[in-house]
Formats: structure tokens, sequence, C-alpha cells
């Protein structure tokens, strides 16, 4: 039978929070509720919406499928292992929307009412099985990325009891961050998920980047992006102006005739790694909020000389 993905049913991942499982079920119950949706297969989708939500929302649910994901998913096909049964009693009621006999005949075959209520979580394997992959995620500030550095780590591995069910356990690590981890990237721990059973090796430990917003420095790739204010003379004459980067200040020559805009580019200042990004340069022409009687004759002057100077050609008038 096709083997059902739950967590792109919900359009989130594996290292999804409860909460954002909740928020991605309820917002796409409303789109596809089949009494207002006007999409197509909106009864199909949110029958599939429903039966994903019933089975991540509990911790223990969630880990019996994650522990199936990894048996029977190869190939887009499933059948569940030979004397598995569920600890989960989806027989008794408390469903979201529907009744367990509208849900997908690979729901039926997991958790229906022809599972096991008595067994636990599920099958004995006759040899060792591989633990688990754990997913967990780490937010980073800029200078962290940077610079690199060391962070405590939690995260969730199950543990098999007796073959009965599967028992949650907290754990955290301190984790080296090298320098120039970049948003969305991943650190992989050999060994680190959850334990393999019957001598099987444990799983690996998946830490996936997140880059906290920096009040000055935005993020393209492996290059960061500043945008420096100057001075109108500073613009027309061009100057030696102090920039900051991540890895300190320095300084930058503006050619004369630079306007708001203009990206200049200080090369192999970006996020660290085997190919440096750059940090690109934003200019922002600001003008001063008063000027003195002097500097406004100076204006006036200015004004005569280059009385020809249209910046607004472009625009037809």
């Amino acid at each position: 039978m096709e083997f059902k993905d739950y967590y792109a049913a919900l359009g989130v991942s594996e290292s999804a929070t409860p909460e954002d499982i909740k928020k991605a079920y309820r917002k796409l119950a409303r789109k596809y509720h089949p009494d207002v949706s006007k999409e197509a297969n909106a009864d199909e989708k949110f029958k599939d919406v429903g039966e994903a939500y019933e089975v991540l929302k509990d911790p223990e649910k969630r880990a019996e499928y994650d522990h199936l994901r990894q048996y029977g998913s190869r190939g887009g096909q499933f059948e569940p292992p030979p004397g598995w049964h569920s600890a989960s009693n989806f027989g008794a009621g408390g469903y979201t929307e529907a009744d367990a006999r509208q849900f997908s005949d690979f729901f039926e075959s997991i958790f229906g009412s022809g599972a096991s209520r008595h067994g636990g979580f599920g099958f004995r394997p006759k040899g060792p099985m591989r633990g688990e992959d754990v997913h967990a995620r780490l937010a980073l500030f800029l200078e962290e990325a940077f610079h690199g550095c060391e962070k405590q780590v939690s995260f969730t591995v199950h543990d098999s009891v007796d073959y009965s069910h599967l028992k949650a356990r907290a754990k955290a690590l301190k984790v080296k961050i090298p320098p120039g981890m970049r948003e969305g990237q991943h650190i992989r721990l050999k060994g680190q998920g959850s334990p393999g059973v019957n001598g099987g090796e444990s799983g690996d430990l998946f830490i996936e980047v997140e880059l906290a917003p920096h009040p000055l420095f935005t993020v393209e790739g492996r290059d960061i992006v500043v945008t420096v204010p100057v001075s109108p003379w500073e613009a027309a004459l061009g100057a030696t102006v102090t920039v900051p980067t991540l890895g300190g200040k320095v300084n930058l020559k503006l050619p004369k005739g630079a306007s708001t805009g203009r990206k200049l580019r200080l090369k192999g200042k970006g996020l660290p790694g085997k190919h440096p990004g750059d940090q690109m340069v934003l200019l922002q022409v600001v003008m001063p909020q008063q000027h003195s009687e002097q500097a406004e004759a100076l204006y006036q002057q200015l004004a005569q000389l280059e009385g020809t100077f249209n910046p607004r050609s472009k625009l037809g008038v």
C-alpha cells in the first residue's frame, strides 16, 4: 500500500514542534473544510490533513510513526512489520474531525481496529535494527555563525523498552559550530540519535541552523549586506569612510559622484568558507536635518552652477 507522509501533508518538517503542527493543521483545516473550500479535491485533502494531525499531535503516536518511517517508507510503499501492533488506542475515540474508518488503509494498518490493543509499541525484530535519526534546530546570532562557537543543543530521543513501547528521553550535547554556517545548513553528529535495537547502531542527530535577525546586516547566501549612510559632499566629492563588518571596522573608498542605491563590494568580508562570501555595501545619501545660512547659500550657488541637471529626466518630466 502507499506510504503516507504525514509531515508533508501538514507542510512541516520532521523536527516541527507540537505548536508548529497545531498551527499547520488549523490553517489547512480551514483552507480545505468541505463546507467553505472551493479548492479542487478539498474533501480528500481535508481527510489527509485530519489523519496526519491525529498521528503527529500525540508524542507517543508520533514516535511510533517515526519508527515505522525508517522501516517501511522505501520506494513509497509500505507493509507493516511482521507482528506489528500499536500501543495507541485510536479505537477509544477522541478524533479531531472524523471517524477512524474514514482514514486511509495505511492508517488502518498501523492504528486501526484490527491492531492489538495490549501488545504495546510494535514488533520484535529478528536482528539488529538501527535507531531513528533525530532532528533539532539551533538558533545562532550572526556573529556566532561568522566566528564559530560552542553551543548546547537539547533534543529528544526515543528508547525501546522491552519492545513494548517507546520512552522519550531528553538529551543535551555541547556542539562545536564551525565558522561560516549559513541559514538552513545541517550539522550531522553520527550516533547521537535514538538507540538501536538488538545491538543495532544508534541513529544520527541532524542539527539545522537558523540565523537570528541582525540590526545592521542581512545575509544573501555567503554574502553580507549592510546599508551605510553617507553625506551629500562625501557622495559628490568621494571620500574614505569607516564601514562595519562582522570581522571588525574597515575603511572604504567612495568614488566621486556616488548616489543612493549604489553597491560597493568588500571582497572576502562575508561568511567564511572554502569560497568566502563578500560584503556588499549599499550607499544611502543622507541630508542634514538643518543647514546653516552659509550652507544654504552654497546650495543656491550649486543650483545655479548645475541648473541643467534634471534628476527626473527618466520620468519624462
